[in-house]
């Protein structure tokens, strides 16, 4: 699960205009009151993209790395006949 940074309120209120704008960019906070949590702060819907919302909101991770590389690694041949091999018997069957 993704942590939240958590923010006291004092902290949030005399420094809330950073706060938002780190919100804005799509961080989410905790804001706390003694120790015990009592908010959160997250990016508005409107502007948050669907990533951020599950970021926010449902503690997702947002992905590393390249997609390129996962896909290299998983490209090494699959055994079996070639695909032509078993398209042309499929269709034999039909005939």
């Amino acid at each position: 699960m993704t942590h939240m940074e958590r923010v006291g309120i004092r902290e949030m209120r005399q420094n809330l205009s950073r706060y938002a704008q780190r919100a804005r960019g799509g961080e989410s906070f905790v804001i706390t009151d003694r120790g015990s949590d009592v908010a959160r702060l997250v990016p508005a819907a409107a502007r948050a993209s669907a990533i951020d919302r599950l970021v926010a909101e449902r503690h997702a991770r947002r992905g590393h790395g390249s997609l390129l590389d996962v896909l290299e690694e998983l490209s090494e041949p699959i055994a079996g006949p070639p695909s032509s091999e078993v398209l042309d018997e499929l269709r034999a069957e039909r005939s």
